[in-house]
């Protein structure tokens, strides 16, 4: 298959689901080619593949993401909600029982868009594509970098079948060639073979640290009550870590079509079922308050249950590598797996991409080091979002060989108070959306103002219930 004269001036980017399109966006006009390579044909729409199990559970897009997104891709926040998403307001439309107390509904301080999977990957996969500069390969299964421990120069692939390129016939079924390339972007996802591929370049073992709280998923998509299937709150209600117990949460997202999606989660020995008979009754009788189950109770359910254990947080510090390969990079979930529980993985990924652009604009393309630096940029946003999962993650039973370190311990102390404080202080309240929205660094939570409103606690009297509004009781039928 031909390629072009300046291979050095091309970019390949593996996987084409959300860090992919967005890594081949934030390359477009720095690289005179940008080459998706996906193993799957993707859809044209909105549709289920193969190759995204977990697009059938629920999803959010934070802030400090939406705004990365809308950097890479101006609009596309107007794109989504012509399609159907929904923006809403942080905390305004969110009814939440933490670990210390129901939440009050502060005025908006942040927001997240709320959307099916599959229509926030269309959505985004369409206005990626329309860039002539970017190419789709579809169908066409990665092999492996090709180069050495200095540079990779390129990487192989194969033909799996279906649709390859726009501007050529599809190759038959095992056909392999070599795509040349100036920079190669890993976005392949929780699956990734980057370490391996590594190590048979001849580098060393990338560090590598796992914490597993043994979460269980299951979700459900329902059809929301006629009266509730526009403006209707995020219903949360999480898990209390110190009552000994395994910690069991559940959370209602409104998204397009009228419909709600549930997850359900519990960690070892809590876990939900997998029977569809069985999910209401988990909802209203296994969580901390039934409030989600009693609105199934009066939900259509739209599919059968969705369940998956894949939550493990895994990260690999590659930016800790003693030597990098030129021209190599790796974003999004193939570096840092998240619990979905926290819902950050998706904001993770689009700051992710920025920092490569940004980076490579700066430095200039092709210059000694550059694959490195984005390597260590990238890391910021990384750690953040690992600290905020595994600081709770790590107490729960199994979740590591060692249990929780003395700083894991007192960190936790401080952020229990700190949400404690939050029920009752929309002023802190504020500051903790700072950082769960991934629009400001933990370091906000430290300042002389905020460790004072914390050793003070909550301003106003703990609520009773969930604060959802009489209009939204009438509305869901709950009254």
């Amino acid at each position: 298959m031909s390629e072009p004269s300046n291979p050095a001036r091309t970019a390949v980017v593996l996987g084409g689901s959300h860090t992919g399109m967005l890594a081949a966006r934030a390359l477009a006009g720095l690289a005179d080619r940008v080459v998706v390579v996906e193993r799957d044909v993707l859809p044209d729409g909105p549709a289920p593949r193969k190759g995204l199990p977990q697009a059938r559970h629920a999803h959010m897009l934070w802030s400090g993401g939406v705004q990365a997104v809308e950097e890479l891709i101006p609009g596309v926040t107007g794109a989504l909600r012509a399609a159907g998403a929904r923006r809403t307001p942080v905390t305004t439309d969110m009814v939440v029982m933490g670990a210390r107390g129901w939440f009050r509904r502060w005025p908006e301080s942040h927001h997240v868009i709320l959307a099916g999977r599959d229509l926030l990957d269309a959505t985004i996969r369409e206005q990626v594509l329309r860039d002539e500069r970017i190419e789709l390969l579809g169908g066409v299964e990665v092999l492996g970098p090709q180069g050495d421990a200095g540079a990779v120069t390129g990487v192989r692939v194969r033909a799996r079948g279906g649709v390859a390129r726009d501007d050529a016939a599809a190759p038959e079924p095992g056909t392999e060639w070599v795509i040349p390339a100036g920079l190669v972007v890993d976005a392949t996802g929780r699956g990734s073979r980057a370490g391996r591929w590594l190590e048979d370049l001849g580098l060393p073992a990338v560090e590598r640290r796992e914490v597993d709280s043994g979460l269980a998923y299951a979700s459900r998509l329902y059809r929301a009550p006629e009266q509730a299937r526009s403006g209707y709150p995020i219903v949360n209600v999480q898990p209390d870590p110190g009552d000994g117990t395994p910690g069991r949460a559940g959370f209602l997202l409104p998204i397009e079509d009228g419909h709600w999606i549930v997850t359900l989660n519990g960690t070892r020995g809590g876990e939900p079922s997998p029977s569809d008979d069985d999910f209401v009754r988990f909802a209203r009788e296994e969580l901390r308050h039934p409030v989600i189950g009693e609105l199934l109770e009066r939900a259509e359910p739209v599919s059968g249950v969705s369940y998956t254990r894949a939550t493990v947080n895994r990260r690999h510090f590659y930016e800790r590598m003693p030597a990098w390969p030129e021209n190599f990079v790796v974003l999004g979930d193939a570096l840092a797996a998240y619990n979905p529980l926290y819902g950050h993985g998706l904001a993770v990924a689009a700051q992710s991409a920025v920092i490569l652009r940004d980076t490579v604009r700066r430095r200039g393309w092709g210059t000694a080091g550059l694959a490195r630096r984005v390597q260590k940029a990238v890391a910021r946003p990384v750690g953040t979002a690992w600290d905020l999962a595994v600081g709770q993650d790590v107490f729960c039973e199994g979740a590591t060989e060692d249990g929780p370190t003395l700083r894991d311990r007192l960190v936790a102390a401080y952020v229990g108070r700190l949400m404690l404080t939050a029920t009752g202080n929309g002023r802190i309240a504020r500051r903790v959306t700072d950082v769960t929205s991934l629009e400001r660094g933990p370091g906000v939570l430290l300042t002389p103002a905020v460790l004072l409103a914390a050793l003070r606690g909550p301003l106003r009297p703990a609520l009773t219930g969930p604060p959802l509004t009489g209009d939204e009781l009438k509305r869901a039928g709950l009254e």
